[in-house]
């Protein structure tokens, strides 16, 4: 009873969305899983062998016969399924050949979904620091999807486009699963990212925050001379002025004695000069010789 109930529940989901045309792709899928359920769907894809003679064994006349029940239970399921219109067209054709008609019919609905999902599948890059996990779950149900399409990618390929799309981060895991050829189912693979993940995240440096200090910020201030000691004029230290010629030590000139002053602008200074050189003597003086 059980059985029956869990069978019915199945159809429903067919019932439910009928083939128009436009949907073939969910429709042949669930039709797929309820004749797997209800173990018949060898029907759709082995057709009806030849009547065994007369003279065959019991067995081989049961396979027959259970092979001929089935396809009239598959039979009127499909129909049941579709509109009126599809009904029309293959209410005289048996399952198997009932398939491949409407492969026939909706071959380019089907190869523009696989266009569309390898695609995505091929497009597929992990962004840097994203989690690995989300990722390959939606890489796998893309190249699952190619499978229930009949395009179904061998195990190393698919392998080969999951680790394609791993960033830089992971370059160290990639080559060693290449160089070690290792062998892992995708969600094996999926179990392996994560560990790694996992890894990663404990061995990662934390940020160190840089506090700069501000204090001391702009021109350098330039530093003053010291008064007084090697100040010029100062009077003070090696570097203070000496006294003109032609004036004192107090600033006087040697004539009058009042500051301000210049001995060699002197009349008087000049007019001994003139002398001296009449008489041959020198302005302070002395005689030459």
């Amino acid at each position: 009873m059980a059985a029956n109930t869990n069978t019915l529940s199945l159809r429903s989901v067919l019932e439910n969305d009928k083939l128009n045309g436009l949907n073939f792709l969910d429709w042949f899928r669930n039709l797929r899983i309820v004749l797997k359920q209800e173990r018949k769907l060898y029907v759709n894809e082995q057709p009806l062998p030849n009547e065994p003679p007369a003279n065959a064994s019991r067995a081989d006349r049961d396979v027959y016969k259970k092979h001929l029940n089935d396809m009239v239970d598959v039979r009127c399921l499909m129909l049941a399924t579709m509109n009126p219109e599809l009904q029309k067209q293959h209410e005289d054709m048996v399952a198997y050949d009932m398939i491949d008609h409407l492969k026939e019919l909706y071959q380019g609905q089907a190869r523009q979904k696989r266009f569309d999902i390898s695609k995505a599948l091929f497009q597929c890059k992990m962004a840097e620091g994203s989690p690995v996990g989300p990722h390959v779950l939606k890489m796998i149900r893309y190249i699952e999807s190619l499978f229930k399409l009949g395009f179904p990618l061998s195990q190393e390929l698919a392998t080969d486009v999951i680790l394609q799309s791993l960033p830089d981060s992971y370059s160290q895991f990639v080559l060693n699963f290449n160089m070690n050829e290792i062998d892992k189912t995708l969600p094996q693979l999926l179990s392996m990212l994560r560990t790694v993940e996992g890894n990663m995240k404990r061995v990662r440096p934390k940020p160190i925050l840089m506090v700069r200090n501000n204090k001391g910020k702009g021109k350098a201030k330039v530093q003053k001379k010291p008064k007084g000691k090697g100040r010029p004029n100062s009077g003070k230290g090696k570097a203070a002025l000496k006294p003109k010629s032609g004036v004192s030590k107090e600033g006087n000139c040697f004539h009058y004695g009042v500051t301000g002053h210049w001995k060699r602008n002197y009349p008087v200074y000049l007019e001994e000069i003139k002398k001296a050189k009449a008489s041959g003597t020198s302005a302070s003086g002395t005689t030459k010789e």
